[in-house]
Order: C-alpha cells, then structure tokens, then sequence
C-alpha cells in the first residue's frame, strides 16, 4: 500500500476529505458523460474520481509530480483520465479539447487563486462553465457588488466577463492539512459573447487596475497619470468619485474613453 502523500507547502496544498462536501461540489457540477471535462489541481484524486465515474473522461492539471502515478493507478480502473504535468498558468485550454467547450473545476491553491482566475478569463472561449473552490474571502471579492468594502479590481474584471454565483462553504476541517481560512465553492458561467464589453480588455484591465490602485483616492487623483478628470466628467461619470462606488459598466465606459484616446 502507497505511502500517504507529504503535502507540500510551495504548492499551497490542502486536500479535501470531506465525503459530504464532495458529493455537494459534485451534484453541483453535474457532470456527464461526452463533455470535456478539465480539473485544476487534482491532488489525491478526491473530486477527481466521483468525477471520472460520471463523466467517463477527465483531463487533469497537476504540477506535483509525485501525484501523478497515484492518480493513474487510481483512476485506470474507473475511467479515461489524461493527466498534464504542468503549471497551469501555462497551459492553453482551447488546445486541450478544439471545439469543445471545457467544463473547469478544481480546488485551486489559494496562493496562486486570482492569477489563475484571470488566467481562465483570458480563454473565455473555450469554456462552458467554472466550479472553483478558494478562500471564502475571494469568493466574497469575487461576488462583492458596488460599494461593498471588498469591491475592487477583481469583482469587476470577473463581473464584465462571468455570472458569479457563490455555492457553499467549506470549513478548514474539511481538508487535510486544514488551511487556516475558511473555503467556498463558486460557479462562474461566461457571459454570452454579445454581453461582455466590446473594449479593448488592456484598455479595461489598464483602468481598473489605477482605479483601484489606491483606493482612497478619488478618481480623478487614481486616474490622473492616464485621463484628464475632465474626460472623466465626459464620460458622465464623477470625477470626485471613488473606484468602489462605480459599477462594472461605468468602468468599460472609462475605458472606451481612454482606447479613443489612444494614438
């Protein structure tokens, strides 16, 4: 019998152990078999097998090697997994199934969580649906509205591009080891093409990210360096104002200011 796996911090693995908890995560996911189904992180293979049994097939994306032979072994008489070694802020998902939208799921680690988040968002065209599971506190981030003190860069970036919908949450003894933070489950559902801003998404991304940059600021100080407040007051929108009172929308319309702008 294998030894148990050493858990290793520099991969900010915690594995799920909660049996109820994952027939919760997997009735949420609703898995079936002919999709193309991509996990995040696989660990110990705890939602990696209920998952496998329903659907038939499971890709995988782990970057700890020594837990790729207990997945093969574990998973070979349940099922088709393929497994790719690698970090999955590398990995291109429209090569992993062309023409297939990808259902995404995983427990992702919560050191790297938001770069991952963004990372998926970049290749919103070849995703169908996200379950993650992550530190409750960025799930609240994620799902925070205007005016919210958690509000910020990352609630409007995913706002523009996904329905955000926190599921459960998790308690620390539900993992082992248990992390010192409590967990929840999301479900993010891309929006339909024709929803999201038709911007330049750097000239988003460029916005929201000095509009939160120093968030006591107003935006006509924030945004000083790369629009005038009285292109902001063009834009009908306060220059006095600060980022967290503007919605997802009013930050695509800054945005498009800036892009007309732009030589």
């Amino acid at each position: 019998m294998p030894t148990a796996h050493v858990h290793k911090k520099r991969f900010g693995q915690h594995f799920l152990h909660d049996g109820a908890i994952l027939q919760q995560i997997v009735r949420a996911i609703g898995p079936h078999p002919g999709e193309a189904l991509v996990e995040i992180g696989p660990g110990e293979g705890a939602l990696t097998l209920p998952l496998l049994r329903a659907a038939g097939r499971l890709t995988v994306i782990e970057l700890d090697r020594d837990l790729v032979p207990r997945l093969e072994a574990a998973a070979r008489p349940i099922g088709a997994l393929s497994i790719i070694h690698a970090d999955v802020l590398e990995v291109d998902f429209r090569a992993i199934a062309p023409g297939r939208p990808l259902r995404v799921v995983g427990n992702l680690p919560y050191n790297i969580s938001s770069p991952i988040l963004f990372h998926c968002i970049e290749q919103l065209d070849a995703i169908e649906d996200m379950h993650f599971m992550l530190q409750k506190e960025v799930v609240e981030r994620m799902a925070a509205p205007p005016g919210s003190k958690v509000y910020g860069r990352l609630s409007v970036m995913l706002q523009l591009a996904c329905r955000v919908e926190p599921l459960l949450e998790v308690p620390p003894a539900a993992f082992r080891p248990p992390p010192k933070v409590d967990s929840a489950v999301v479900r993010l559902t891309p929006l339909p093409p024709e929803a999201r801003p038709e911007v330049d998404p750097a000239a988003i991304a460029r916005v929201v990210k000095a509009a939160f940059g120093q968030r006591r600021k107003t935006l006509a100080n924030a945004l000083g360096d790369i629009m005038p407040a009285s292109r902001i007051a063009a834009c009908g929108i306060d220059p006095r104002t600060r980022a967290e009172q503007l919605a997802p929308g009013d930050f695509v319309t800054l945005a498009r200011s800036l892009a007309a702008a732009l030589p």
